[in-house]
């Protein structure tokens, strides 16, 4: 590689020149969980009670035209872009598709793109897995490169990095080279950026769709002779612009590219709750204190939660079950009192049920320095005191499904079958299992996506 090439053209060449069998089984497996995960939770999105799902679906068909890309569980084809929005906005509705250290939601917004290209293109199962390898692992390694930005900052990451990752899972699919790899991405570096002040709103799912749809516009037009900066990722361009000039260090893009792939290590995350990750321990905490203790909820004096640092998730009085899922105090509430956390815990039922309105006033969270903020390292400790004066603590560090704490196949499964319960045949589901993990040898997409588009919301 000379050195006159932008660090954009080095790191497009990697890309397009790294072929199917150059890719370890590790991560191809890694890659074929992921998609069945993002494809439970894409159904699972559809039906997601505010309308997040409905709406995104009826708005890909206004907007869609006749076109030859699935629109999951709409029943219909649309154009790719539309497809990729309502696709991408939908497996990220319930926040419940995977995450990884340093923070972003790899598969949102690269997968959901990624197989609908597929299924317009006619690829092979090969060249799917090989997309979502490469849109995984450029995703990560600009996380690992703008490490310095506060990832709990203006912006959020699947409407950043996932733009970028869906250009390359997509532009993998169409067999971009290296030149139109580089003008997708800098095409794509204009179409970025998304705000963590919708937290908590129907909005935020939407940052996924919006990676995904334009990361999907981006290569297309790429293809078809579109020019853009040939270094969007070099001085002054998108890490300056979005992250923070001097807040980055990108030439670390290219520091050890698949060696090893980061979905192998440090491996990616799989969320057993459907909620912001940052609020998961004090769920975890929650369920283990009062199973371990047989707590009664009706009798809880106070509930103290010492955490770090930690932006968006004090939220004492969360305006919906959607909003539940950005708040600390919610999520410990949950946990206590229901032992169990689903999609159902995060409604307006739910939350504005008597016994959450009575719990939550009497939930605190104190910021502790002492505690790592870097999400690996951290924990939480969660203290519960009765009326009776008996204290309770549960400390909650590592969890089920981390990075580094694998959980097993059938507890990926499990979840995967909750999500799709109602939506699709339980037969249908064991196929579209099936076919994610024979992926490599799969001739088309086309039965795949029948099943996908015809399941049913409910």
């Amino acid at each position: 590689m000379s050195s006159n090439k932008t660090l954009t053209q080095k790191v497009s060449e990697i890309i397009v020149s790294t072929k199917f069998d150059d890719i370890p089984d590790a991560a191809l497996d890694i890659a074929s969980e992921c998609m069945l995960d993002a494809i439970g939770t894409t159904i699972a999105g559809a039906s997601e009670k505010t309308g997040v799902g409905r709406i995104s679906i009826e708005y890909a068909k206004q907007i869609g035209g006749g076109g030859d890309c699935t629109l999951i569980a709409g029943g219909v084809k649309v154009s790719a872009p539309a497809a990729a929005y309502a696709n991408g906005t939908m497996c990220h509705a319930l926040d419940y598709d995977n995450t990884w250290w340093p923070r972003n939601h790899p598969a949102s917004p690269a997968i959901p793109a990624t197989i609908c290209m597929a299924e317009r293109q006619n690829s092979p199962g090969s060249e799917v897995l090989r997309a979502i390898v490469l849109a995984f692992e450029l995703q990560g390694r600009m996380r690992v490169a703008s490490i310095g930005r506060n990832s709990g900052g203006i912006f959020h990451h699947p409407g950043i990095g996932g733009t970028m990752g869906a250009v390359t899972g997509v532009g993998t699919i169409l067999g971009l080279d290296r030149d139109q790899m580089t003008m997708a991405f800098g095409n794509a570096g204009s179409r970025a950026g998304t705000m963590t002040a919708n937290h908590g709103t129907m909005t935020k799912p939407s940052h996924s769709g919006i990676g995904s749809q334009m990361g999907t516009e981006a290569a297309i037009l790429s293809s078809l002779g579109w020019t853009a900066s040939d270094d969007i990722f070099g001085k002054g361009g998108f890490y300056d612009a979005l992250y923070g000039e001097g807040r980055s260090n990108p030439p670390v893009m290219l520091e050890n590219f698949g060696k090893p792939y980061r979905m192998v290590d440090p491996g990616v995350s799989y969320k057993l709750y459907p909620a912001k990750y940052s609020i998961h321990r004090s769920i975890e905490a929650g369920i283990l204190v009062a199973k371990e203790n047989d707590i009664d909820a009706s009798k809880i004096k106070t509930v103290d939660i010492f955490y770090p640092p930690t932006a968006l998730i004090d939220r004492p009085e969360p305006r919906s079950g959607l909003d539940g899922k950005f708040s600390m105090q919610y999520g410990a509430a949950a946990g206590l009192l229901d032992r169990d956390v689903g999609i159902s815990t995060f409604t307006d039922e739910r939350r504005f049920a008597v016994d959450m309105v009575s719990l939550l006033p009497k939930i605190t969270i104190h910021e502790d320095d002492s505690i790592p903020a870097d999400f690996p390292k951290s924990w939480i400790i969660l203290r519960v005191t009765t009326e009776n004066g008996q204290t309770f603590d549960k400390k909650c560090g590592q969890l089920q499904g981390q990075a580094g704490v694998p959980i097993s196949r059938e507890t990926r499964l499990r979840k995967f079958f909750d999500c799709v319960a109602g939506a699709i045949s339980k037969k249908d589901a064991e196929t579209v299992v099936a076919i994610t993990e024979d992926m490599r040898n799969v001739k088309d997409m086309h039965q795949l996506m029948g099943i996908l588009r015809n399941a049913t919301p409910h």
